[in-house]
């Protein structure tokens, strides 16, 4: 079976920087999708940034994307979010997701899309 574990969240001071790690095992889609997604307390889940196995297309919400770097290592199975000038908005429960082979698509920001769902890591960010 899929797993999808997260790892790196923390609580940092704004300004300050966290990289998240999704390490998937069990994964074998060749031109599939790994997501991240975020929900605060008291707010929707929202999408963060996603990424497509294989040849990489890459998608970044408007409001991280000067902020926000998503990358894959794909030998290590590994999806990366690379996160800088963290402000104290995207303190959230990040989670990553992953599609599964054959399902419908309904683009990279909806969770509909997404069949594989981690556990999360909290990020904490003060002022």
């Amino acid at each position: 079976q899929v797993q999808l574990v997260e790892s790196g969240g923390g609580s940092v001071q704004a300004g300050g920087s966290l990289r998240l790690s999704c390490a998937a095992s069990g994964y074998t889609g060749n031109n599939e999708f790994v997501a991240w997604f975020r929900q605060a307390a008291g707010k929707e889940r929202e999408a963060v940034a996603a990424i497509s196995t294989g040849a990489p297309n890459i998608y970044t919400a408007a409001s991280v994307m000067d902020r926000f770097t998503i990358s894959i290592d794909n030998a290590k199975n590994t999806v990366y979010l690379q996160m800088n000038s963290l402000k104290p908005e995207d303190s959230a429960m990040y989670q990553c997701a992953a599609t599964r082979p054959g399902d419908i698509w309904y683009g990279p920001f909806d969770p509909t899309s997404y069949n594989y769902w981690g556990q999360g890591t909290q990020v904490t960010v003060s002022t």
